[in-house]
């Protein structure tokens, strides 16, 4: 209610009810009843499994975005900022002219990106202007990309965010592409990044709305009946563990080698074993190794033949890793991506001390790590381990990474450029050098032992990597302590 007693045109997303809360509501139950037809693929989990949490914090409002009082609003315009549709119209006319005069100072928004202003006169603290993608089939996966960053971009920060269709008509993106990218965009976000926002809401025209209620059971089903009923409708590109499209020349690099010559009977035969491996351990999935060796000194086994194995493999595992429920890893925060070293290349962050040995699968961290790393190792990378404060409860032993070592595409290898050991124990040093110097090959000359985090930024920028407080905290108190030594001698 305004002063005057007259009821607030602006909507309170408390007041809407949650995706979870519409579960039976909608009186459709046609896909519930196509379940009984598909319990051939229920063998297969689903990527988006049922979970009532992130349901909780999903909305779908049939209105005008402009009117949310969610954190920010996202307003789709184009480059110069100053495209004319409903939805910016709309929050133009309600912000008032302020918020004209403020784009101005902006100087446009490249494709893919967002900028940020205040609300202004909006019930919303900000508004989100961003610029989807033109579509053209000949250049769909950068388009698929652009669509990809708007949603990641506008997901980050924000207890709560408005969506609305981040594509106009003018642009010409078909909205049920657009809507796949946007749901598996937002539902990665919740399982990664869920504790830093409460409510994401789709608000979408009444043209739009039965494409998005049609489609919001395939990323985000209400209870188990409806995640197996819609198993079989979710299209076959999910995008990689961010929701990102993959790009189809890195799947190239992990599948065999189309049109081989090579393929005789014995390879065949090879297959046929494969076949057999099961999913449930580390054995299993590798196989009888030191069988394999003796075949290979035998000359029973090529190498090339060796190698199509292993990606074959790796393959496996990789599907695994992207179709399996891993939230209870990511919330460890003990793997992320942060910025660039001084070489421009991905730093990947590794915090010791977050790892629960003992309270963990192993072969789900395992397949975590894949999950994170498959897309990132396509370039050159480095590894920052935070050794800080670790326990004998966050050591994992030596058969975890020899397995993991084992287990990776040769991307990985080859593209790890620096392992960077982060305040070490003399005890981790003879550790790591017995290992690499017997277990693995090819990895010793690139860890690089620092005793201190001033030693890390002369090789990576202090703004480009997200340090946890504690390993701060430390670095400072030893700091001081190193330096009262030197005062006192």
């Amino acid at each position: 209610m305004d002063p005057l007693g007259a009821r607030s045109q602006f909507v309170d997303i408390q007041s809407l009810p949650t995706w979870q809360q519409q579960l039976g509501e909608d009186g459709d139950d046609s896909l519930l009843d196509q379940s009984d037809g598909v319990r051939s693929l229920q063998a297969f989990p689903s990527p988006f499994p049922f979970r009532s949490e992130i349901n909780r914090k999903i909305i779908l409002f049939t209105g005008d975005v402009a009117l949310l009082n969610c954190t920010a609003v996202v307003n789709t315009s184009n480059e110069s900022l100053s495209d004319k549709n409903p939805v910016s119209d709309s929050i133009h006319q309600l912000a008032g002219p302020e918020l004209r005069d403020e784009l101005l100072k902006l100087k446009g928004c490249r494709t893919g990106e967002a900028k940020l202003t205040k609300g202004f006169n909006l019930a919303a603290r900000f508004i989100l202007h961003t610029v989807g993608p033109k579509y053209k089939a000949k250049y769909r996966t950068a388009a698929e990309s652009s669509l990809y960053f708007c949603h990641a971009l506008l997901s980050s920060s924000m207890t709560s965010v408005g969506f609305c269709v981040v594509t106009t008509a003018k642009r010409g993106y078909p909205l049920e592409d657009a809507t796949h990218i946007a749901f598996r965009t937002v539902r990665r976000f919740l399982e990664n990044y869920g504790n830093c926002i409460e409510s994401v809401v789709f608000a979408v025209s009444e043209l739009e709305e039965p494409v998005y209620r049609r489609l919001l059971p395939l990323y985000f089903p209400r209870s188990e009946p409806e995640e197996k009923a819609c198993l079989p409708l979710i299209p076959a590109d999910i995008g990689n563990s961010e929701g990102e499209s993959v790009v189809p020349e890195r799947q190239i690099r992990i599948t065999e080698k189309p049109g081989s010559l090579e393929d005789d009977g014995e390879e065949e035969s090879l297959e046929l074993d494969l076949g057999q491996v099961g999913t449930h351990a580390f054995a299993q999935m590798e196989g009888d190794v030191d069988k394999q060796r003796k075949q290979i000194l035998q000359g029973q086994i090529s190498e090339a033949a060796l190698q199509k194995q292993h990606q074959r493999n790796y393959s496996r595992w990789l599907g695994r890793a992207r179709a399996e429920d891993l939230s209870d890893i990511a919330a460890l925060k003990a793997l992320y991506q942060t910025g660039v070293d001084m070489c421009g290349r991905t730093v990947m962050v590794v915090v010791g001390r977050n790892i629960p040995v003992t309270l963990i699968d192993p072969e789900k961290a395992l397949l975590y790590f894949i999950h994170v790393m498959d897309h990132i190792t396509v370039k050159e990378y480095v590894i920052v381990y935070f050794h800080t404060l670790t326990g004998e409860h966050n050591h994992l032993n030596s058969d975890f990474f020899r397995n993991l070592y084992d287990i990776v595409d040769s991307k990985y290898k080859r593209n790890l450029k620096a392992f960077y050991f982060i305040h070490p124990t003399f005890r981790a040093k003879v550790s790591t050098w017995f290992f690499t110097t017997f277990s693995v090959s090819g990895l010793k000359e690139k860890v690089r032992y620092l005793e201190n985090l001033h030693q890390l930024f002369t090789c990576i920028k202090p703004e480009q990597i997200d340090i946890p407080p504690f390993v701060l905290e430390y670095d400072a108190r030893l700091s001081s302590y190193l330096s009262s030594r030197s005062c006192i001698n």
